[in-house]
């Protein structure tokens, strides 16, 4: 069983979990209607866990302004994928070059990563994004401007839609 640090914590937008490992953020949830939510999607029944609110003051404090409508850099964080595929340990780290306030298009990030055919895969490797906002793929687009696949459903769809609202308020 490995060990990790989590936190769950309350933003305006709904709670939010957080895990990391000794070398970085691991997962984070798409804000939730409870905590009970945010541990379920963060595999309380698969890992050992320990409640570390304090590791995880500063990003609490980043994300509760960053859902407060202003432009917070989190790109400081470190992050651990080393167990994902290369192609999406690509596809999030050109993901995380997209700033605050702007959008690209699958296409794009296929192109970025060097598979410019490849917009379906850069498209499935969002969609198995475990760090939402933190690699932020709500700023990701189909190539005719549509919300398409954020977080699976509707609801999650009208989430991108809020966020890049959110967005669009605070980059001017």
């Amino acid at each position: 069983m490995s060990v990790y640090d989590y936190d769950v914590f309350e933003t305006r937008f709904g709670w939010m979990g957080v895990v990391a490992s000794i070398n970085g953020l691991r997962r984070t949830t798409l804000p939730q209607n409870s905590p009970e939510e945010c541990l379920m999607r963060l595999g309380f029944d698969t890992f050992e866990f320990t409640h570390s609110p304090g590791r995880f003051t500063g990003l609490v404090d980043s994300l509760s302004r960053y859902f407060d409508g202003e432009n917070v850099d989190i790109d400081y964080q470190d992050i651990d994928v080393s167990d994902a595929s290369s192609f999406e340990r690509i596809s999030w780290t050109v993901c995380r070059t997209i700033r605050y306030g702007e959008t690209r298009t699958y296409k794009w990030l296929a192109i970025k990563t060097g598979r410019p055919k490849a917009p379906r895969a850069a498209g499935q490797a969002m969609a198995r994004n475990r760090l939402p906002i933190i690699v932020p793929c709500h700023r990701v687009l189909a190539s005719d401007g549509q919300l398409r696949g954020f977080g699976g459903g509707t609801k999650q769809l009208e989430l991108k839609k809020r966020l890049l609202d959110l967005e669009s308020k605070g980059s001017h």
